[in-house]
This record gives structure tokens, C-alpha cells and sequence, in this order.
């Protein structure tokens, strides 16, 4: 189901939503107890700053997590991601729901999943991406695999797609140039 370059880019140009799924993709799946019961999660600086720049480019950034998470909270405060649904193991639903509120149709949202209760919201979403490392049936059914794993790049390597598509890399590349 992976797409051509050329059609990226045409349903990159429709996108104005970023929906990101956190463990496995933001990060690298792993999930750290301290011996309080505090919870870790490890972030990787550069899906940060690409999320800041895509926010900078006018892309509305989102978070949709099947798990709650005090870590993920903090992170989504620290990069101003308004958008932050988390516990919703029904995620179709939630797209929706999303979608609704935020007065976009489907094909308007990409989305970034790695695992099975992904997979609803994948399917309806208008540009679909998982990291290298998601399970194979998630890899089959998106159009967008990424040469990084999660945690590790995936995220800024979608969104250098996405905003390429967009024709707006070039202007924030300069930008950084100047």
C-alpha cells in the first residue's frame, strides 16, 4: 500500500493535522518504572524540533494514545502540542471524534502508528506512516514506512515528508541557512 513520491506529495498537500501515536512511535516502545512507580519514557530531541518546526510551517501537531501517561503530558506541555487525547484504546472513535471537532474531514489528517490499535485510524486517515521498526501488519497497510524507528527519527523523517510535500521544507531550510 506504500505510495509513490508523486503521491505523498498531492496527499501531503491536503494535510493540516499531525496525529501521532506516542509509545513506539514518539518513542522507542520502552517504558521505564522506577522503583517509586515513577514512569520514564525517553524522547528523541530531533521528532521534537521537527515538531516545532512543522508547528512554525502552520501544521497543528496532535497526540492519540491508547495509554495515559503523566510523561507524555509533560512532553506535549514542553513542545506546546495542544492536542493530547490519551487512554483511548477505541482510537477510531477518538479520530473521529477529533476530526468533527476540529472541523476536518479524514483525508485532511495524517496519522503515525505502529501497532495493531492503530491500524482503524491508519486506514481512515488522509496520509498513513509507521516507523521501520512497527509490526508487519501495520508496515503492509500505510503508505508510508520510514527509514527511521521509532523514537529514533521516525517522526521528523514524516514530517520532512510532509512539509516537502507542502512546499514548505525549502523556506524552513533557508531559514535556518540564513
Amino acid at each position: 500500500m506504500q505510495l509513490t513520491d508523486e503521491h505523498i506529495g498531492a496527499r501531503s498537500r491536503h494535510v493540516r493535522l499531525l496525529l501521532l501515536d506516542v509509545d513506539g512511535v514518539l518513542t522507542d516502545g520502552t517504558i521505564g518504572v522506577t522503583g517509586s512507580g515513577d514512569e520514564m519514557k525517553s524522547f528523541f530531541i530531533r521528532d521534537g524540533a521537527a515538531i516545532v518546526w512543522a508547528q512554525r510551517a502552520g501544521l497543528r501537531i496532535g497526540l492519540l494514545s491508547g495509554r495515559g501517561s503523566d510523561a507524555t503530558t509533560r512532553r506535549a506541555e514542553e513542545l506546546k502540542i495542544d492536542i493530547v487525547i490519551q487512554g483511548q484504546t477505541d482510537k477510531r472513535t477518538a479520530f473521529l471524534k477529533l476530526a468533527a471537532t476540529e472541523g476536518l474531514e479524514p483525508d485532511q489528517i495524517a496519522y503515525m502508528g505502529d501497532d495493531l490499535l492503530d491500524l482503524p485510524v491508519l486506514q481512515l486517515a488522509g496520509l498513513s506512516a509507521a516507523p521501520h521498526d512497527a509490526c508487519e501488519d501495520v508496515r503492509e497497510r500505510v503508505h508510508v514506512v520510514t527509514q527511521a524507528s521509532g523514537g529514533r527519527g521516525a517522526v521528523r523523517e514524516f514530517i520532512e515528508l510532509i512539509l516537502r510535500g507542502q512546499g514548505r521544507w525549502d523556506a524552513l531550510l533557508r531559514s535556518h541557512l540564513a
